[in-house]
């Protein structure tokens, strides 16, 4: 596939979002999402509407209104509990990667991503299923809800593709209202069942759901939060094969030439051996793990801690057939989800919603990983290597720099004045200069030079 040349002058902020919903069908998409409105206005306009509002970094209740409906009316939608976002951000999801999948060599391993981060919500009571989490960094409990997130990952791209707005199952650990409703038969009443039940086992239905809808993968990374013999397992069930840092727990065993270690326990026999330490890890070795009745090996890897020689992390993988260079790569691939959550934060204000409804909520997520979405594929087509933050920066439209317009000006200006006198070569530079400036930018040289 070439390289998808520079936004050009026409391809503004609203026809690249419109370009954007064609390509991942969001029409088509609607009633698999069981879209059902009585009105004209359609999942698409409300979409673009919210896309453009992120980019726009507004609030719902600071937006400028559609013209073919109300805010109000976007507020309805996304709090419609009728709406399966999961499915539309996974569907979203396959468009994409079936775009990319040409591109992609077939050496190249596909990942899927699992984590989760803390949605705070400190000056809210009164939300549904609202919640008292435990922040990890703070070391205390705060409000709010635990967003289970599951990525994609070729390497290059990272795609969010599920994710579930995890709760509490503890009654006297919940803060707001008590769910809705807990029908099985509806999409909220499972969403909010869901909710309430164990991460890792919500873990397994989201890949169980982004496999069926046809998202793509031969591996599952995760960290120590989620990695258990019973994980591995359990995912290697379902012919994927777990990559994950292991918990240096004296309760989980695992058996090595005939003897049952933990991980820390092992490590000293493998340091007491007559193994050299390799350069890029420690110490490698095949163990075997066993969940109830079943046994299954594992390769483990010892790597140092970096910026503390004295420690280290221990990697696990049920595919033995990897060199250990090529779990700590692989593994490596993880950080892609961290760069996700610190971007959905920052930029479009993943953790700053006052909606309250909890349907209102999931929807408010799948809008902020649709727009993830449309940068990530904006940055796969750029030629040039430009982050995530940048192009969000330059479809928004309310922040232009004048006085650096005026310095360009004045700089083409002058330099047009002596095209005559200098050679093809520079006129050549010039104007390939010209040609890879923004849109905003190239509208306003050619008004004013």
């Amino acid at each position: 596939m070439k390289s998808i040349k520079q936004l050009a002058e026409k391809n503004d902020l609203k026809n690249v979002i419109t370009a954007f919903i064609k390509l991942i069908g969001l029409a088509k998409l609607s009633k698999k999402v069981n879209f059902k409105r009585k009105s004209v206005v359609s999942l698409t306009a409300v979409v673009s509407w919210l896309l453009a509002t992120k980019f726009a970094r507004h609030s719902l209740y600071r937006a400028q209104a559609a013209k073919e409906f109300t805010i109000r009316t976007a507020r309805n939608v996304l709090n419609d509990g009728r709406i399966n976002w999961q499915r539309l951000l996974c569907l979203a999801a396959k468009q994409l990667i079936a775009r990319l999948k040409p591109v992609i060599d077939r050496r190249r391993r596909l990942a899927l991503i699992v984590d989760d981060t803390l949605m705070s919500r400190s000056c809210s009571q009164k939300t549904e299923l609202l919640a008292k989490v435990y922040d990890h960094n703070l070391q205390k409990f705060l409000t709010g809800y635990r967003g289970l997130t599951l990525g994609w990952s070729d390497a290059n791209t990272f795609l969010p593709v599920n994710f579930a707005l995890m709760s509490t199952g503890k009654p006297h650990n919940l803060v707001g209202h008590p769910a809705v409703s807990n029908d099985q038969r509806s999409v909220a009443g499972k969403r909010r069942c869901q909710a309430q039940r164990p991460m890792n086992t919500i873990t397994l239905e989201l890949i169980d759901q982004a496999l069926a809808n046809g998202v793509p993968a031969q591996y599952v990374l995760f960290d120590s939060w989620f990695s258990s013999p019973k994980m591995f397992w359990q995912l290697k069930q379902r012919k994927l094969d777990g990559v994950g840092m292991l918990k240096q727990s004296i309760k989980i065993y695992y058996r090595y030439r005939g003897r049952a270690y933990g991980v820390k326990d092992l490590y000293q026999r493998l340091a007491a051996s007559n193994r050299k330490r390799k350069e890029h890890y420690l110490y490698s070795c095949v163990v075997e793990a066993h969940y109830q009745d079943h046994r299954f090996p594992l390769k483990l890897v010892f790597v140092t801690k970096r910026g503390n020689k004295s420690r280290y992390l221990v990697l696990a993988t049920t595919q033995i057939q990897l060199q250990p260079a090529e779990i700590i790569q692989l593994y490596g691939r993880r950080w892609q989800i961290e760069t996700y959550f610190k971007a959905a934060k920052q930029y479009l204000a993943l953790n700053k919603s006052q909606i309250q409804d909890y349907d209102g909520l999931c929807g408010y997520i799948a809008v902020t990983g649709l727009t993830y979405d449309l940068l990530a594929w904006l940055e796969r087509q750029n030629k040039d290597d430009r982050t995530i933050g940048d192009l969000f920066y330059l479809m928004n439209t309310a922040l232009p720099d004048i006085k650096f317009l005026d310095a360009l000006v004045y700089l083409i200006a002058v330099l047009q004045k002596v095209k005559k006198d200098i050679n093809k070569q520079v006129a050549q530079t010039l104007a390939n200069f010209l040609s890879y400036l923004p849109a905003g930018i190239r509208k306003v040289l050619r008004r004013q030079v």
